[in-house]
Order: structure tokens, then C-alpha cells, then sequence
């Protein structure tokens, strides 16, 4: 996989898929500005190599309709506003507008397209939707490593009609995290995962228990292994089909000599709501119509233990339901804990990151991952289409 150093750029037209699918207020102004910031370096080198800049992304989900609400007008004059210079925006994303557009620019300029998601053929990884994309380029750059994992025209058809291609920085260091987090870690090596359900995580709960040295499993999801070894979980969140699973999964590890770590005790609340009656439980004592929304103090302490001597620590999925605050103490206290360890730290998911980022705690984890689904699809073992389209 080529990188843009290894390119020859100067008065070439690239094309860089970027993620700029940033949240956005009612005003249409950006809330979140963390996936432009991230691929700032990219397009400075670009710039500073005399590269004449084809920003693509997309916007939304319009369906392949054009909807004004997902332009990426704020965007382009976002993003103008951070590199110091013009990031004019396209009529769209092909045709012949698009590619005069293009014939106009210089060397360092930049010049962006309209939403890519605005046409149904980008979704379809459509042929020749990808050859009027790549019909602009002379040069592919693919620095969205948070879509990555969808084989999209502007991720993957598109580098079949393109001369040169390559991984932008920000898609290479997420590659290089990958490898030294999980493929090649430094040990002990302890995955902590979390969120709502099992079967959104299963196949990478399977691939990491062959990787991992021990593993923290908390939220929602822990209620299904909690009930699949006969816990009574109340009225909490559970996935009765795939108890068996569960069980099966915790079955394995102890053959492998891989520890599972669950919650010893839970937030228990009457009802999902921020004034909800609460208490701390142990997992044998969850009242029958309450249910578990966070993990208790003494689950905090126990993980804590096991994170204490961690040398990797991958991270994906909160422990609880932490946009209320009533249960999000567990949570923040594990993301203040990976924060002051000597581990090297590693978060993926947007959950995941919204709460570290909540905890103060962003700036002292080693990396956090721009991917959600990417990042699981690693997790699981398997390889990205658009990391292999780049081969």
C-alpha cells in the first residue's frame, strides 16, 4: 500500500476521499470538528506539494436524492476557514460543471465536491459512476479510514480508473495503530468492550478472544452473559437468542485460559429515564422489574485490576448508558483509569469516544480511532475493502 510520499504530486489532480460526514446543528453549523481536523496534515502536504486538491466525502444519508439540508457548503467554508485559503464547492460530484472546475485549478489549489451520496450509484459501487469520479484524477488518496469498511464507489470502484493511488496519513496511522494494538501488541494486551448489544460485537468478541490476554465486558451486552450463567438481570436490556452464544463464548475463554471479566454489581434503576429512582446492586440482586443501566463501583475496582498491568488496552463500547449522567460514573472512572495507565490506548466507536472526550480524558489516550464500523471490522479479523483496494 503506497502512502502520498511515496508519489510523485507536484501539478497532479488528486482525488482525496475524505470523511467530512461531521454533526451539524439546526443553524447548519458544525458541532464536532474532529474528522476535518484529523486530515488537515493530509491536505497541507498536498498543498505544500503544489497538488491540485479534489476533496470527495459524503454527507448524510439523502438516499441518492439531492436534499439541501446535507450540502456540504458549511463544510467546504469550514474547512477554507482552517487551512488558510479558498475550498470552493462543486455543483456536484461529476459531470461536465465538475470537470471544468477542475481544468481551472492550479497547482495548491483546493476544490470540493458536492455530497458523493447525492447519486445512488456512489452507495452501488456503481463502474461507471467510479469512471466519472476518477475521470477528474490523476492520483486517488483515500484518507477515510471511517469508511473504509463499505465497498462504495468513492472508497473502492474508484481506484480501478485511477493511474496512481495511495493511503493518506490519516488512513496510515489508524492502519499503524491496528497493527501494533492488535495485531502486534505489547502484553498483557486487555480489551474492554461495551455498548448496547452482543450481536452488534459477536464476531468480534469470537476474533479477540484469540488475541487478547483478558477482556472486560460491560454495558448492555453484559447482561446476556450475566443471564446465560442464571443471574437474574430484571427488566434489563437482554438478548434471549443468543444466551447460548454467550455461554458458549464464556466456555471457550476459560479453555483458552483467556479471563472474562463481567460486572459484579450494577446502576439499577426503576425506569430508563434521568430521574429515575436509583441503587447500587450486586448482580444477584437486580429487583425483578429494574433494570441494570451502568456498571457499580465494585466492577470499577475489580477492572481496574485488570487494567493495571495492561500494556495494550483496546477499547470499544461504553460500560453504560452515560448521555445521562446518572449512569455514567462507571464509564468516566474506566476512562480515567486507561487515561493514567502506562498502556498504550486505543478507542474505537463513536460512543466510545463521545464518552472519553466527556471525561476530559481525550488528550491522554494514546489514539482515538475515527472509525466506528471500520474499527469493529478490524476487531473481527477481517480486512477492509478499501485498505485492499488500495493493494
Amino acid at each position: 500500500m503506497k502512502t502520498l510520499r511515496d508519489i510523485e504530486l507536484a501539478g497532479k489532480r488528486v482525488l482525496v476521499r475524505v470523511d467530512f460526514n461531521v454533526p451539524m446543528n439546526e443553524n447548519g453549523q458544525i458541532t464536532d470538528d474532529l474528522r476535518i481536523r484529523t486530515i488537515l496534515p493530509t491536505l497541507r502536504y498536498l498543498i505544500a506539494q503544489q497538488a491540485r486538491v479534489i476533496l470527495c466525502t459524503h454527507m448524510g444519508r439523502p438516499k441518492g436524492q439531492r436534499v439541501d439540508k446535507y450540502s456540504l457548503a458549511p463544510v467546504a467554508a469550514y474547512a477554507a476557514d482552517l487551512l488558510g485559503q479558498p475550498v470552493p464547492l462543486a455543483p456536484d460530484c461529476i459531470g461536465p460543471e465538475v470537470a471544468a472546475l477542475v481544468n481551472g485549478l492550479r497547482d495548491g489549489e483546493l476544490l470540493m465536491l458536492e455530497n458523493l451520496r447525492f447519486h445512488p450509484q456512489e452507495e452501488k459501487n456503481d463502474p461507471d459512476f467510479s469512471r466519472q469520479l476518477a475521470a477528474v484524477a490523476d492520483v486517488y488518496v483515500n484518507d477515510a479510514f471511517a469508511v473504509s469498511h463499505r465497498a462504495h464507489a468513492s472508497v473502492v470502484g474508484v481506484t480501478a480508473f485511477v493511474k496512481e493511488k495511495a493511503a493518506g496519513f490519516l488512513l496510515q496511522k489508524e492502519m499503524e495503530y491496528f497493527h501494533r494494538s492488535i495485531d502486534n501488541p505489547q502484553r498483557p494486551l486487555v480489551a474492554i468492550v461495551g455498548g448496547a448489544k452482543v450481536s452488534g460485537k459477536l464476531e468480534a468478541l469470537e476474533n479477540m478472544l484469540a488475541r487478547v490476554d483478558a477482556m472486560i465486558i460491560g454495558g448492555a451486552m453484559a447482561n446476556t452473559f450475566l443471564k446465560s450463567q442464571g443471574y437474574p438481570v430484571g427488566a434489563s436490556k437482554v438478548e434471549d437468542d443468543l444466551m447460548a452464544t454467550a455461554a458458549a463464548l464464556l466456555a471457550r475463554a476459560k479453555e483458552q485460559k483467556v479471563k472474562i471479566y463481567l460486572p459484579v454489581d450494577v446502576i439499577a434503576a426503576d425506569r430508563f429515564a434521568p430521574d429515575a429512582v436509583c441503587k447500587q446492586v450486586t448482580i444477584q440482586d437486580i429487583p425483578e422489574n429494574w433494570m441494570a443501566l451502568d456498571i457499580g463501583p465494585a466492577s470499577v475496582i475489580c477492572f481496574n485490576e485488570v487494567l493495571a498491568d495492561a500494556k495494550t488496552i483496546v477499547w470499544n463500547g461504553p460500560m453504560g448508558a452515560f448521555e445521562m449522567e446518572a449512569f455514567a460514573r462507571g464509564t468516566m472512572a474506566l476512562a480515567h483509569t486507561v487515561a493514567a495507565s502506562h498502556a498504550l490506548s486505543v478507542t474505537g466507536g463513536g460512543d466510545s469516544n463521545a464518552a472519553i472526550t466527556l471525561s476530559g480524558e481525550a488528550y491522554n489516550i494514546s489514539y482515538m480511532s475515527t472509525g466506528g464500523g471500520a474499527f469493529l471490522m478490524l476487531m473481527e479479523g477481517k480486512e477492509l475493502p478499501g485498505i485492499t483496494a488500495l493493494a
